[in-house]
């Protein structure tokens, strides 16, 4: 016998506290509008609502007695029938139970006592098992053809009938349960023919009285039906493999059955409900694998009291419980946390009871629990996850099975009703869900679950009306965005009519707006456009930006000719709020017109004043800034900060005033570029201002300081102006000149551009550049004058024989590295650098004035060897291996003179002669002019036995020196300088008379070493002169071989200067002959200097006589 249960419902009296109740009739009063459409699809039913003027403890006592009560002793009932295991693991006795419906209830023990002696006294239920067979498998094949045609056979036997039925048995039978119980309490399903996976799906209520000592059993027969001659041999020639199942069948009587397997579970056993996979057990060992049944169980009652809830339906009453276990639920918790669905083990044993008690479907208790968290939804705080989940669950049991009329009445109002009170929160989601990681979850998921209640069919089917939630909570936005910006006008309202007041009122009221709309971008846009595909952002904005605009037009009216700078300073912050504002509309998905575009226009009134503020304010603090600055470095060490706390505030203070060009961000691009102008203009007058006002504070501070302080003050001035001369290199770009510039192109031309902004960044740079040169001009002359003593000390004739060239530089390089050590740590690098320049320039010139003034006498060498020590270490000082002054910077025409000078003036005249010789060397090499004629010579030195062999070939072109045009010419040659060959005579060739063109091929040995050759200025002086017989003899010219030119002296020398190798072949060597300029050679006036030197002057003596006979200062 199969059956279809579903309960009725009376009414719609889902159990509702009259505090819940009163809150929803308040809540329903603030729906918006916009629920006109929404309310036409379903006809609202009517509710029993309590009487407004009734008492709160009647009302509570009533809904105790009307609706609790009856609840109350539908789970004593339950709990006094129930059968089976709950599903939970956790098993809980009566008196838990009891206890657990007492505090849930809030009964006392009065009450709990006299509702149970009640229920005790009502008619037991009629115990039964409601067992589905839904399908079985693999099971054995018992005809000819290999399968089955299966059936069951279900009954529950008590242990006395069975063991009765088994002592009566005189053999085993096949049937246990045809012989144990009579035909009306054996229940037998359909058969199904030829399958061994039969599927039946058939449900059975079995009747039984107690459940102890009770089982289950299920027998599974195969059917066996008469069949003809002729269809048992056309089966044998289809199918021979039978022949042995069909000789089997042949021995057994006929229209005998066969047995497939049997279940036989014991009722204490179960689950009050159960779905599972059975094996089928055989009688005997034979066959024992005969496949499985699938079997569904479930313990319910026929025959309840409906005295005890006055007749509601179980439905109601599961929905009335599971409301009320909800609310205790929730009560307990001691955390402000939403509630996610949990619920402890009695209450889920106790619904699981009543609801497989009373037959409720899966999916009327999914429907209940739907209807119980929405309406709690409303008046607790329920997570929205959990409605979701329902949701669902009743969306998928609607695809799987049909609901009485009532139901989906229920349904379809609950849904309904959900809608509006959802919407009614979109409406008011700034206040319900704020903008917090915790908040607007929640919101997303109620607008997950109001688009899964308009995509269910149940929905569908049930608010036949057009409805598109997307234009819903549009409608709702716009309401709610409405009605808060009319409450927040409201709570803003100015006290007074004071035009400051009221400005400061529509600021405040501004940044409110400013700080939703920001919420909306950042926070809340996302959930809408993820869950429901609305821009939240685009609709508020537009919304709010009409409403705004309308507030800035009235109170910019109200103050039109009324301008002063009170007010204009409380009319920025409301621009700064809507500058803000409307650079979000840049994130708008569409773009419209804007009420809020081109505002800048009602604020131009108030611009000057803003910028008279802005200069005024920023030059007040500055020079409160230089009044409390002590002039002292901010901080040293690894990174030190050099200038003061002045420099630093000056640029803080500056940088508003840049801040302000953005935050004006003015349209017009013409009045930007006046506007800009304006601005430069005053952050050069604060610039300038600053310098004076620095001045003066070092003035101050210096009057009662020692030296040391006010050096290092004027350090500190020094940074200080090099720091704000690189901040207006920035200003630029601060100020984005190059922006400026392609707007106003059209309107501004490139020269007025040029001649304007630029011009005044570099009249105040160079306002600074002055300062900062003519502080290091000050340090500088300091510095110089010192340099100056230190030096001329050096010169004083008493410390020349009584200290050495280090110690009498020491003085002077002590100071220097004391002072350029401090101005390192002290000024920047770049003011460092600049007076590094000036100092060394100053030094080389000092050290050249201090030479050329010690009189050419005694110590004169001494004092200019420490001189040219001295420029040596300063050039090292200065050069600090590389992180000072550059090298090209160092190397200046004054350095190389004065190095050149001291040089000379700090050799031994004999060095001065080598100089001499070698610069005359250079003279030869680089001279190729024969206007005195030429000589040849063929040289060369043997190493082997210290020679040096010199044949003059010939001379050529020489100058006429006799009356008839002709000279009598010999050749002299001599090896010098005279101290490194003082015992080599010179050498003079025969005279050639009347030749100018003479041919002499005359050779010449000289026997000097290697290392004499190879000595600095060796050479072979080569002299042509015209005999004169009673007169002196005439110059013809001279030249100088370098003894290192001739081959055999260049080379390396080995041990005692011979070598093995052969001697070198002689070179033929044309010398153009030299005359000597007189009195321009610098070395020779040193030597001549050196008075008490015989060989030095006799030497000078010798080349003045040459530069007598010269011709070449003879003009033409």
């Amino acid at each position: 016998m199969s059956i279809q249960r579903e309960p009725t419902i009376t009414g719609d009296n889902l159990l509702q506290t009259p505090e819940q109740e009163h809150g929803l009739s308040r809540l329903r009063q603030f729906s918006p509008g916009h629920l006109r459409k929404l309310g036409l699809t379903r006809k609202t039913r009517k509710r029993r609502d309590f009487k407004e003027d009734e008492n709160p403890e009647e009302k509570a006592q009533r809904h105790k007695e009307q609706e609790l009560k009856p609840l109350y002793k539908e789970l004593l009932y339950t709990i006094a029938h129930k059968m089976g295991k709950p599903s939970s693991t956790e098993v809980f006795t009566d008196s838990q139970l009891h206890q657990y419906i007492q505090e849930s209830f809030t009964m006392t023990e009065s009450e709990h006592s006299s509702l149970t002696e009640r229920v005790q006294s009502t008619e037991p239920p009629v115990y039964c098992l409601m067992a589905t067979v839904k399908e079985a498998k693999e099971i054995l094949g018992k005809d000819i053809s290999g399968f089955s045609d299966p059936y069951c056979m279900l009954t529950i036997m008590e242990d006395e009938k069975e063991s009765r039925t088994r002592r009566s048995r005189a053999k085993p039978s096949k049937s246990i349960v045809k012989e144990a119980v009579s035909n009306d309490k054996i229940y037998q399903s359909d058969i199904k023919k030829q399958t061994l996976n039969p599927i039946w799906n058939q449900t059975f209520i079995i009747e039984f009285e107690d459940i102890a000592g009770a089982s289950f059993h299920l027998e599974m027969w195969d059917k066996d039906e008469e069949v003809s001659l002729t269809q048992k041999l056309e089966e044998i020639t289809s199918n021979f493999s039978s022949l042995k199942r069909m000789i089997k069948e042949a021995k057994k009587e006929k229209g005998t059955d066969d047995f497939l397997g049997k279940v036989v579970i014991k009722l204490q056993d179960l689950h009050c409900t159960e779905d599972n996979w059975y094996n089928l057990e055989p009688r005997t060992e034979t066959y024992p694998d005969r496949g499985q049944c699938h079997l569904n169980l479930k313990f319910i009652h026929k025959a309840r009291d409906g005295t005890l809830s006055a007749g509601r339906s179980a439905y109601i009453n599961y929905c009335g419980i599971l409301q009320q276990f909800v609310q205790a639920y929730i009560s307990k918790q001691q955390s402000s946390a939403a509630w996610k669905g949990a619920l402890c083990g009695e209450a889920q044993t106790l619904l699981e009871f009543y609801a497989t008690q009373n037959d409720l479907s899966p999916f009327l208790q999914d429907l209940a629990k739907w209807v119980a968290y929405s309406k709690l939804y409303q008046s607790l705080e329920v997570d929205s996850s959990v409605l979701f989940q329902q949701l669902t669950s009743v969306e998928y049991h609607w695809h799987q099975q049909e609901l009485p009329y009532q139901q989906k009445q229920e349904l379809g109002d609950s849904l309904h009703g959900f809608l509006q009170y959802g919407l009614c929160l979109v409406a008011k989601y700034r206040d319900i869900f704020p903008p917090t990681p915790s908040a607007t979850p929640k919101l997303h998921t109620l607008l997950r679950i109001l688009v899964q209640i308009c995509k269910t069919q149940a929905f569908q089917k049930l608010n036949p009306a057009q409805f598109e939630l997307h234009d819903e909570v549009s409608d709702a936005i716009q309401t709610g965005t409405q009605e808060w910006f009319t409450i927040k006008k409201g709570l803003h309202q100015p006290m007074t009519k004071d035009l400051s007041e009221i400005v400061s009122a529509l600021s405040r009221l501004i940044g409110e707006v400013q700080e939703d709309i920001k919420h909306n971008k950042v926070a809340w846009n996302r959930v809408f456009v993820s869950a429901v595909q609305v821009d939240v952002f685009t609709v508020v904005y537009e919304r709010l930006d009409s409403l705004i605009a309308k507030e800035v037009r009235e109170t910019l009216s109200r103050i039109e000719g009324q301008m002063e700078q009170a007010l204009a300073n409380s009319l920025f912050p409301v621009y700064l709020s809507l500058q803000a504002i409307q650079k979000d509309k840049a994130f708008l998905q569409k773009r419209g017109s804007l009420e809020l575009t081109n505002f800048q226009e009602g604020f131009r009134e108030a611009l000057p004043y803003w910028l008279n503020q802005a200069f005024s304010t920023t030059q007040d603090r500055v020079e409160r800034a230089v009044q409390v600055d002590q002039l002292q470095p901010l901080q040293s060490g690894a990174v030190p900060i050099k200038h003061s706390s002045s420099a630093v505030d000056l640029v803080a203070c500056i940088q508003p005033v840049c801040q302000l060009w953005e935050q004006l961000s003015w349209p017009d691009p013409e009045e930007a570029f006046m506007l800009m102008v304006k601005l430069t203009e005053d952050v050069c007058k604060i610039v300038v201002n600053y310098c004076h006002t620095l001045k003066e504070r070092v003035r101050v501070l210096s009057e009662n300081s020692d030296h040391g302080r006010a050096i290092n003050m004027l350090c500190v001035v020094v940074n200080d102006l090099e720091h704000l001369r690189l901040v207006l290199t920035r200003l630029p770009t601060q100020l984005n000149w190059a922006g400026l510039r392609d707007r106003t192109r059209t309107v501004i031309g490139e020269s007025q551009f040029q001649n304007t902004l630029p011009s005044q960044l570099q009249q105040a740079q160079g306002v600074l550049g002055r300062e900062i040169r003519s502080a290091l001009d000050t340090l500088g002359k300091k510095l110089n004058t010192d340099i100056e003593t230190h030096v001329r000390n050096m010169s004083t004739r008493r410390r020349i024989p009584s200290k050495s060239t280090e110690d009498a530089a020491d003085p002077l390089m002590r100071y220097l590295e004391r002072e350029l050590h401090y101005m390192n740590e002290n000024l920047v690098q770049e003011n460092f650098n600049s007076l590094l320049t000036p100092l060394w320039n100053n030094s080389v010139k000092i050290l050249y004035q201090v030479a050329s003034q010690h009189p050419q006498q005694g110590g004169l060498m001494v004092f200019c060897q420490r001189l040219l020590y001295t420029l040596q270490c300063l050039e090292q000082c200065f050069l600090a291996e590389g992180n000072g002054l550059p090298s090209n910077t160092l190397h200046s025409d004054e350095y190389k003179a004065l190095k050149a000078h001291l040089t000379h003036n700090s050799l031994t005249s004999w060095q001065l002669v080598e100089k001499f010789l070698e610069r005359k060397i250079w003279e030869q090499n680089v001279n190729s002019s024969e206007k005195y004629g030429a000589v040849t010579l063929l040289a060369s030195y043997s190493r082997s036995d210290q020679r040096l062999r010199v044949e003059v070939l010939n001379a050529v072109n020489l100058l006429p020196m006799d009356s008839n045009g002709l000279s009598d010419p010999f050749v002299q040659l001599c090896l010098e300088p005279n101290h490194t060959f003082p015992v080599v005579e010179p050498r003079c060739t025969r005279i050639k008379s009347c030749d100018l063109n003479p041919l002499f091929e005359e050779a010449f040995e000289f026997l000097v070493s290697l290392s004499q050759c190879q000595a600095p200025g060796a050479c072979l002086v080569v002299t042509v002169l015209d005999h004169d017989t009673l007169m002196t003899d005439d110059f013809e010219g001279e030249a100088f071989l370098a003894l290192k030119a001739i081959p055999g002296v260049a080379g390396e020398r080995k041990g005692d200067g011979l070598s093995s190798q052969p001697d070198a072949v002689a070179a033929q060597i044309r010398l153009p002959l030299m005359h000597p300029k007189p009195n321009e050679d610098t070395i020779l006036t040193l030597l001549e200097s050196r008075r008490g030197e015989r060989d030095a002057q006799a030497y000078v003596k010798k080349r003045r006589q040459r530069e007598k006979q010269s011709q070449e200062g003879i003009q033409p």
